[in-house]
This record gives C-alpha cells, structure tokens and sequence, in this order.
C-alpha cells in the first residue's frame, strides 16, 4: 500500500517523532546522547554571529532534491568580495533545533514555532566566533542534507543521495562569485562523516577536511561482525524523527517549511529507512555502498581527524584503517575522551578532552590549503593523549616500533547469556568478569600497548554463538579496567581473526595482562543469546601490539574529562579469577628501550 493514501506527510512525521522518542525512552542515556553534541554555553536562540551577514540558499542535485544552505559573510567586506569557505553538511542546522522535540533532552534548543524571524543554526559558532571566521576573511556555510531542515528528500545514511549533496554542497560553494573556489569541510559526528565523504569522493574546489569524531563505516555504528549495538534499533528511528521535525512555523519562510515535509522523493521513507539498516551482513550492497574506509583509500585530500580511544558513542571501530588508507597530507589527535569536540569545555571552563589549541590548529590547517599560507607553527603529525592523561607526538599511528605478542588463550567455556558486562555497574542481573580468562603473571616492568589488538579463536557450540573478547589492566589491588574489547557471532573453527578496538595504555610494572572471552558486553551491545555453552578450544589467541621503544618527550596538556571518570568507575575486582586465569607462560613484552 502507498503509505500517502493513508496519512498526509505531516501526520507521518509526527509518528515518526512519537516512535523514535518511545524508543530512545526505552534504551537509555546513549542513545539519547547519540550526535546531540551540546555547546552549553551558547543559547540554541543565538544571533548571527558578530561580524556576519546571514543569507539563505538553495541548492539542485543532481537527482532532484532541494537543499538548504545558511551562509555566513564577513560583513566588513563587499557582496562579491572573494574569500575561501568553510562549509558543513549534516542533518542538525535545522532551523528549529538541531534534534527536534528530543533536543531539551539532549540540552540542546527546540522552537518550533519561533517568534519574528528565524536565525541560523548555532551548532558551529564555537568555530565561527573561536576560529575567527569573519575576522579572518572566510565565508561559513551550513548546509541541510536531504530530508533534514530546509532540505527536500530522504535521507539515506550516508548513502549515495548523501553522498551526492556533499559532492553538490563542495562545488556550489566553489563557483559562487564571493568564493574563491577553494573549500574546507568541518564537522562532528554526522557532519564529520560528510567530511570523510568529501574526503573519498574529493569534489572539485574541496581542499581540506575536519572531522571530529565521525563514523568511518556505517555498518559499525549499528553492528560489529553480525552483532548489533545497543543503538542497533532506536538510532535509525531518531534520525527520522529529526528529519521529520520541520522548521519554525511563525519565522521560516513557507518554502523552508515546504521542504523540511517533502519526502516523496521516496514513499513510506522513515519506514523503509529503518528496515534498510536490519540487516546485520556487513558485506551487503546496502553497507558496501556506505564503507568510507574504502571509498577513501588513496585518497589525495587533507584531513585533519580527531578521534576518541574511548569513545561510547563513534566508537573507534575503523578509526586507523581509514587513517591509514589516506595518501594526502593528514594529521589527527587521538586520545582518551568521549564524544566531545576539540574545543570544547565544562561548564567550569575545562577543556574536556584536556588539551588547549584545537582552533588554532584548525585556523592553521585551513589557512595553509585554503589561502595557501604557511603556518607560524609547526604541529605534530599525530597528538596521542595515553591512559596516564600524558600527551606526545607521535609521526603516524599505531607507531611504527609497535610490535605484535601473541598470546595463546586458555581453553574453557562459557554459557551463552549475554548477562556479562566488560565494565562495572552491570546492573539487575548482570555479571562482570564471567567467562574463560586467561591473565599474565605480574609485570616485571613498564609495557606500552599502543595499537589494535586482534582475537583468533577456535570455538565449538551452536552455530550463532556470541563471542566478546576483552582485554584488560589488572593493577596490584586486582582492580581490573578494561582496554580493549571487540565482538563477533562466531559460525567457524577455526574462525577467522577480528580486530578489537585499539587504545593507546600504558601498563605500570606490577600490572597483569587479563584477557576475557565471554557471550556479552551488555552496556555496548545487544546480542541474540542461546543460552547453550560455547567451548573456546587450544589453538585461541590473541594478538597484543606493545611498544618497543620508551615515550619520555611530553606536550603541553592533561587528562581528558572521560578518562578521570572512566578510571573511577569503569574497574571491577577480578581477584578471585586469578587463581584459575593465572598462565605462568603468558608470553609478555621486552622491556620498553631508550631509542632516541
């Protein structure tokens, strides 16, 4: 049935809305924290920025849709006068609010009526007042992607019709007579995911990118070899339910308000949206379509990447491969936070991931391939924040002296329950630590792990077993927090191997190496479970990158906000799975050289 013959898109809209606030009720806090990023400092109502002239647009693609643009001039300089542009694309610069009805949960603004005439979104005007902008002469365009604010169509999760507005996006605002045809793209989490669009399709004009925190592969938002995250299902619900919330009714212009409700370039969308992104077969053409880790490989573009080793929300699942797959000049900084900006601080006025300097970096990165000036500074490669709250330099990561210990796991087995937790606080009827554990004896001293782990396994039971694979820092106290875990619905014996996520920790002498396989991480995913045994057989192991060479030269900085919190309550007590999980063999790293 053609869902236009049984409610008009308004009454589709509200649907979608009323569904996906149910669902976000019902999973808890980080799906309602998926993308919202907050700048509680500035009201959603936030004037033009000072020293800007506003004016809005509207953009053809290729295959139809109307998008929306907010621009942003430098008001001391004439209509025509040329200036490089700084454009963003993503689904939050809807006029209204940059979630819909979901925003005042998210501490973000919603006015869906508005009084007198609506303003541009504020979701970036840390850059524009921070970076200086107007100051500096550049013009700052926000555009709507398709189905989002202004914009006519549906959207498509980073799929070929959103993959063409940014390619539409990029050269419009490089022919336009006050562009100078050179354009950088900026953003965080979704809006990042369009810079690493830009990145792969490398539209003409686009000459730099900066990504925050972004998703590098679509498929690993929502699932991770077969099993689903948490967010598996509510995620696509919410962001239809923000591309249903129109503009503001009493301030934005009838044609705004005509396109923030037209989705009939694709009928029943909200709905054929959700049941696109149920298939868990990370080889479909569907998910292929929408790998940027491949799209991007060689790609000649700038980018400028930051990315969270802790990260609960754009989890670093994909994070390095797409770092190394670039061929351009690129540059990044990892670390130990969560789902922040750069610049970003507390209400108290800390920089939340710890470091002082990301919009001066920007503004350099940007004038150097945007106005082809060079910078008064030299930046680092690659900043990496480590477990300590230390900052240091680093030319490319993983570093290159990382090398690899295998370490053969014990055998055993574990009920498949999907009770088990991989940090503290499990909660009514979950457990932490259950499952076969294979831990080192004590270091004898200082190991550096620095890169991704990977797991092998060879396993029996039924054939959609859950298999989660932890690592963890055991200290002295028998303390155990975790470092690194990953997942798979494992079928083989032996299987193939999987990557975990990777993490930059230092391990103090006196430590232990502790490494879990068990059915779940119930905080992070959401699997399917059997309630059978898994056998996990001789031959398993993991493969652990340490460091051969001591980091001693430091940055200026300290810990991240996340990571003060996160080694307060993510550590559980292990201490009675020692006496069983102790491998008197567990193959350990050297001792960490002064190379330099």
């Amino acid at each position: 049935m053609d869902p236009r013959s049984w409610a008009p898109s308004w009454a589709r809209r509200l649907l979608v809305l009323v569904v996906a606030v149910a669902l976000l009720t019902g999973v808890g806090t980080l799906v309602a924290k998926v993308n919202a990023d907050p700048v509680p400092v500035i009201p959603q109502a936030a004037p033009v920025p000072p020293g800007a002239t506003w004016t809005e647009h509207y953009l053809r693609t290729p295959d139809g849709p109307r998008l929306h643009a907010d621009v942003l001039r430098p008001s001391r300089l004439p209509a025509d006068a040329k200036t490089p542009v700084i454009v963003s694309i993503g689904p939050y610069f809807n006029h209204s609010g940059q979630t819909g009805p979901i925003g005042p949960l998210q501490g973000v603004g919603y006015q869906p009526v508005g009084l007198g005439k609506a303003r541009p979104s504020d979701r970036f005007y840390d850059l524009v007042v921070n970076g200086k902008l107007m100051e500096r002469g550049y013009t700052f365009v926000m555009v709507d992607l398709r189905g989002f604010g202004g914009s006519q169509g549906c959207l498509d999760w980073v799929g070929p019709g959103e993959q063409s507005d940014v390619k539409t996006a990029v050269e419009w605002a490089a022919r336009q007579p006050w562009s100078t045809g050179k354009v950088g793209l900026y953003g965080k989490s979704y809006d990042g995911v369009t810079g690493l669009v830009g990145a792969a399709l490398a539209p003409r004009g686009l000459e730099a990118v900066v990504s925050q925190e972004p998703v590098y592969d679509m498929y690993r938002y929502l699932y991770s070899n077969r099993v689903r995250y948490n967010n598996s299902l509510a995620t696509p619900a919410l962001y239809d339910g923000i591309a249903g919330s129109p503009g503001m009714l009493l301030g934005d212009r009838p044609s705004y308000l005509m396109n923030s409700v037209n989705d009939l370039q694709r009928p029943g969308c909200p709905a054929l949206n959700w049941l696109d992104q149920q298939d868990s077969d990370h080889g479909a053409k569907y998910w292929r379509d929408r790998d940027l880790i491949a799209k991007a490989r060689g790609s000649k573009v700038p980018v400028l990447l930051t990315q969270g080793f802790l990260e609960p929300n754009t989890k670093p699942d994909g994070a390095f491969d797409f770092y190394r797959e670039l061929a351009g000049p690129k540059r990044a900084w990892f670390g130990m936070w969560d789902h922040v900006r750069g610049g970003e601080k507390t209400r108290e006025g800390r920089l939340k991931i710890g470091r002082d300097g990301w919009f001066d970096e920007v503004m350099r990165w940007y004038d150097r391939y945007l106005k082809d000036e060079s910078p008064d500074q030299r930046d680092p490669s690659v900043v990496v924040q480590t477990s300590d709250g230390s900052w240091r330099a680093e030319k490319t990561w993983p570093p290159a002296d990382a090398r690899d210990v295998t370490v053969p796991l014990r055998p055993g087995s574990y009920l498949d329950t999907a009770l088990n937790n991989g940090t503290n606080g499990g909660g009514s009827g979950l457990v932490t630590g259950d499952g076969v554990w294979t831990i080192s004896p004590p270091l004898e001293h200082d190991a550096h792990l620095a890169g991704v782990p990977k797991a092998r396994l060879r396993t029996e039971g039924l054939a959609a077993a859950n298999v989660v694979v932890n690592v963890y820092d055991i200290a002295p106290d028998n303390r155990a927090t975790l470092v690194s875990r990953g997942t798979s619905l494992r079928t083989a014996t032996p299987g193939p191997s999987f990557p975990l996520l990777g993490n930059d920790w230092l391990l103090p002498a006196g430590h232990r190496i502790g490494v879990l396989v068990t059915s779940s991480n119930k905080e992070w995913w959401r699997p399917v479970p059997t309630a059978l045994p898994v056998r996990v057989l001789d031959g398993s192991s993991v493969e652990l990158p340490f460091l051969a060479c001591r980091r001693s030269d430091e940055l200026p900085g300290r810990s991240s906000v996340f990571l003060d919190d996160y080694r307060k309550q993510a550590p559980f007590d292990a201490g009675g799975h020692l006496a069983t999980g102790t491998r008197a063999d567990f193959p350990l790293p050297g001792a960490l050289r002064d190379c330099r």
